[in-house]
C-alpha cells in the first residue's frame, strides 16, 4: 500500500458535491460516494477534516439581489452548511467510519460546538471531523473558513475539491485550448484572480504558508493520489517549484 505524504488534510467541498437533481438539495448516494472516497484516504493513515459549502441550498448573492441584509443572507448560508454536514456524517456512519459534526454556531441538540482541541482529539482517534457553519461570522466564505480551520487544527494541506481538475488561465468549459497550471505561487494565483477560491482564503494561506491543492474530486482515485503526493490538479504554494 502506498504511503501518505500528508498526515492531516482539510478537505473543502462545495455544496454541489452533495447536490441532487438540478443542483439543489442532497442526493444521499453522492454523500455516500464522498464518504467512500474519504474512507480510502483514511486507510492510508491520513486524518481528515471537512468544511462544506451550501450552494446546493442557498446562495447569498440571490438574497442580496433582492435587497436582503448581508449578515442575514450569510447566516442562512451558515445554517445550510450544517444540513450538509449532518447528511455527510450519516453517510460516513453508513460506510462504517466514525464522524463528528462541529459547528461554529452552537446548535447543541444536533452537533458539537467547534472546539479546536476537541476537533484534533477526534481526528487523533480516527474520526472524520466535519466543520459546519463556516467561521460563524457573516462576510466570510466557506473557503476562508476552510483555510482558517486548516491552520487552527494543524493540517499539512488544504484540498479544494471541485468538478474542475485544477486552475486554468481561462474557463476550460468555454475555451478548449485553456492552459492548466500544475503549480502556482500564492501571488500568481491572486494576480490571476482565480475563480475556484476567494482571495481572502488564498491570502490567509499565503501568510501562514499553508499549501492549497485544487483538484477534481470525481476523477477515479484522485483523492488518494493527491494524498500520497502524486501530481494531481494544481498546487498553490509558497514556492511553486517545490
Amino acid at each position: 500500500m502506498a504511503e501518505a505524504k500528508y498526515r492531516r488534510v482539510l478537505l473543502k467541498l462545495g455544496g454541489e458535491a452533495l447536490a441532487g437533481p438540478g443542483g439543489m438539495g442532497i442526493a444521499p448516494q453522492l454523500a455516500r460516494d464522498v464518504a467512500e472516497k474519504v474512507q480510502r484516504v483514511r486507510e492510508l493513515g491520513t486524518q481528515v477534516a471537512i468544511v462544506l459549502g451550501a450552494g446546493n441550498w442557498w446562495r447569498g448573492k440571490d438574497g442580496l439581489a433582492l435587497g436582503m441584509d448581508r449578515a442575514t443572507a450569510d447566516q442562512i448560508g451558515m445554517l445550510a452548511t450544517v444540513m450538509n454536514a449532518l447528511a455527510l456524517r450519516d453517510a460516513f456512519e453508513q460506510v462504517g467510519v466514525a464522524a463528528r459534526v462541529q459547528t461554529a454556531i452552537e446548535i447543541r441538540s444536533v452537533a458539537e460546538p467547534y472546539i479546536r482541541l476537541r476537533a484534533i482529539r477526534h481526528m487523533e482517534k480516527g474520526r472524520v471531523i466535519i466543520l459546519g457553519a463556516g467561521t460563524g461570522n457573516p462576510y466570510f466564505t466557506t473557503d476562508t473558513a476552510g483555510a482558517l480551520r486548516a491552520m487552527e487544527i494543524d493540517c499539512d494541506i488544504m484540498i479544494k475539491a471541485t468538478k474542475v481538475d485544477g486552475v486554468y488561465d481561462t474557463d476550460p468549459r468555454k475555451n478548449p485550448n485553456a492552459r492548466r497550471f500544475e503549480r502556482l505561487s500564492y501571488l500568481e494565483a491572486l494576480n490571476m484572480g482565480v475563480q475556484v477560491m476567494d482571495s481572502t482564503a488564498i491570502t490567509l494561506c499565503m501568510e501562514n504558508k499553508l499549501p492549497i491543492m485544487v483538484m477534481d474530486l470525481w476523477q477515479a482515485n484522485s483523492l488518494e493520489r493527491a494524498v500520497i503526493g502524486e501530481p494531481v490538479g494544481t498546487v498553490i504554494a509558497p514556492d511553486p517549484t517545490r
